[in-house]
């Protein structure tokens, strides 16, 4: 969840470390600190933003080392106290770190039985003295082997990074759980959890792995596995521009990844739609597309928004390609002993790819014998690289911690995969898989006709600011729909909103239906719309403010409304990829009236890497 970032090399560290930490900060904006070595050790932290934090920063305070580190909290309150880094009792070494010490508590006392003493409610704080304790002991040994092991008596997730103002030529850097990389420059190292912190400054990266440690220098790095034995590590290229981590003009990043979706589908869709032919190529999926065609079971697992996409993939498979398909909250997965069989595929979804429930389903799942795919945004993610294959969306950063382009991204690639089964199988004819390839493919200009009604929302949500609650209904494919319109809404602008099948509110939420009450229905499937008119009309009869997501023909629904939004005529399987986007919209301009940060909201992150 937190960000950290790590320099050393020939610049001043305190630039690149400021910098990487505002590109960060969508991982976590509870406080932020840095720490740099010039001469001594200087750490300043503070509760707040990282522009509170280069307030206090002077220009003596810097160096040709530094880390530095934006908190979302775990353990202990956000304030200066508990703010990152933490440092040892003589001052000498600070750590960052993000994940959760699990053993935290039988560590303190060890330590405190040791003399050492604690000033603040984080776990971090027992690395720090943990860390020290073996260069007390054994002030023979250099910083990397005292790293080593205080994280053999860890448990728990830990990305950490270390400096030591005696071993001012190195930072030491471990993962196990929680993500880490190696920026490789000129004469210059980077270490940060995302790679949007050192895109800015080189294009050439090192993913660590669970279990790893690394020696950085200015000229070199040394990456040793958990038995001290140096590893031959892969560089990587970004695929990264610094255009895509900016905000290109518009006020928050979240507004400028909805705009994107246009392009960013038409990416996903870009060597893999063959509308000519009617066949879609997923090269990701060569190797294992028989164990998918003669799978028994297909189950999908993800957290959030990605659980919610999922569910749209489960109406996906089971329609095109005549399989069961079981979706399941990944935080809950493994803790139901889940029953998973050899001729089971298990498909994990995260825009990060370092979810860690998602990837505590992934071993689970691969543990027990089935093939786990996965579908990620980020290149080189854990997920991504742990699962036996997969698909990647191409949908490029997305820094907006309420997800957007990545949604649409996720149910895309499952339109394709289940497109590609169904061909395979024979469950789908080659006639109607060309009638929705061909839908598909004309998806983006269709969502550019939805963005150019944004004023439209505007005035729609301009009316209904300051509701106290909303309602949305949604059924058949609409219906994961209408749950990520309303998560939207609660993340952002702190309303509480509730999704509903629509057929499910006279079970019990149409006791809340009243003239306060605003109700988004989407109406966007043929074969579901009579009995959403039903639905609507119940509304209507106690009152209730419509607010409808329809298709222009429909003028049942659209008389029956208060406000109306239209959004293209497509397959109903594919409506979803167009009626989520009015949901993103109305979300998005209800919270900037409320005067929430929209990128930023309140107690959330953006890729959560602790259970």
């Amino acid at each position: 969840m937190c960000g950290i970032i790590g320099y050393i090399g020939k610049k001043q560290a305190k630039e690149v470390v400021i910098q990487g930490l505002k590109r960060l900060e969508y991982r976590g904006y509870d406080s932020a600190g840095v720490a740099f070595i010039n001469g001594g050790l200087n750490v300043k932290k503070c509760k707040g933003k990282v522009s509170s934090l280069e307030s206090l920063l002077h220009e003596s305070e810097n160096g040709h080392i530094g880390i530095g580190h934006t908190r979302w909290a775990t353990h202990g309150e956000p304030n200066d106290i508990n703010s990152h880094p933490h440092t040892s009792s003589n001052g000498k070494l600070a750590v960052v770190h993000n994940g959760i010490i699990e053993n935290y508590n039988s560590l303190k006392k060890k330590l405190e039985s040791e003399g050492y003493k604690f000033y603040s409610e984080t776990d971090t704080e027992i690395l720090a003295k943990l860390i020290e304790s073996f260069l007390d002991k054994y002030p023979e040994i250099a910083l990397e082997k005292s790293v080593q092991m205080a994280t053999a008596q860890v448990s728990g997730t830990y990305g950490l990074a270390v400096v030591h103002e005696e071993e001012a030529d190195k930072i030491v850097v471990a993962r196990k759980g929680s993500p880490l990389l190696i920026g490789v420059g000129e004469d210059e190292m980077l270490i940060a959890s995302d790679a949007s912190a050192v895109a800015e400054y080189t294009d050439k990266v090192i993913y660590l792995d669970d279990g790893e440690l690394a020696v950085i220098t200015r000229d070199s790095y040394q990456v040793l596995n958990s038995e001290e034995i140096e590893l031959s590590k892969e560089i990587h290229e970004l695929a990264m521009s610094l255009e895509e981590i900016e905000k290109g003009g518009f006020p928050y990043f979240m507004l400028k990844e909805i705009f994107e979706q246009p392009k960013t589908i038409s990416d996903s869709l870009r060597g893999r739609l063959n509308v000519g032919e009617v066949s879609i190529t997923l090269g990701g999926l060569e190797n294992v597309m028989e164990k998918l065609v003669k799978a028994n079971r297909i189950i999908i697992a993800a957290c959030g928004t990605s659980w919610h996409s999922g569910l749209v993939g489960e109406y996906l498979f089971e329609w095109l390609a005549k399989v069961p398909v079981e979706v399941e909250y990944a935080s809950e997965f493994r803790y139901k002993d889940p029953l998973i069989r050899e001729d089971d595929v298990l498909i994990v979804i995260s825009q990060s790819g370092e979810t860690a429930d998602t990837l505590a389903a992934l071993r689970e799942a691969k543990e027990k014998g089935a093939t786990v795919l996965g579908i990620v945004n980020v290149v080189g993610s854990t997920i991504a690289r742990e699962t036996d294959a997969g698909v990647y969306l191409h949908s490029g950063p997305e820094i907006g911690v309420a997800s957007t382009k990545a949604f649409t991204g996720q149910v895309t690639v499952l339109t394709l995969i289940a497109l590609s089964l169904g061909l395979q199988k024979g469950t789908i004819d080659k006639a109607e898989a060309g009638r929705i390839i061909r839908a598909l493919s004309t998806i983006p200009n269709k969502i550019e006709e939805i963005l150019e009604q944004s004023l439209k929302i505007k005035e729609i949500a301009d009316l209904f600011t300051y509701a106290p609650n909303f309602l949305y209904l949604g059924r058949s494919y609409n219906f994961p729909v209408a749950l990520e319109g309303a998560l939207k809404l609660k993340e952002i602008s702190y309303i509480h909103a509730e999704g509903y099948p629509a057929a499910e509110m006279k079970h019990g939420p149409i006791a809340l239906i009243d003239e306060m009450m605003p109700v988004v229905v989407i109406a966007a499937t043929e074969h579901t719309n009579d009995k959403m008119v039903s639905n609507i009309e119940e509304i209507k009869a106690r009152k209730g403010r419509i607010i409808a997501i329809a298709t222009p023909n429909n003028n049942e629904v659209m008389d029956l409304a208060e406000f109306s939004i239209t959004i293209p005529e497509t397959e109903d399987v594919l409506s979803p990829l167009l009626s989520v986007i009015p949901l993103q919209l109305l979300s998005y301009y209800i919270a900037v009236n409320r005067g929430c940060n929209v990128d930023q909201p309140r107690n959330l992150a953006k890729s959560v890497t602790v259970e």
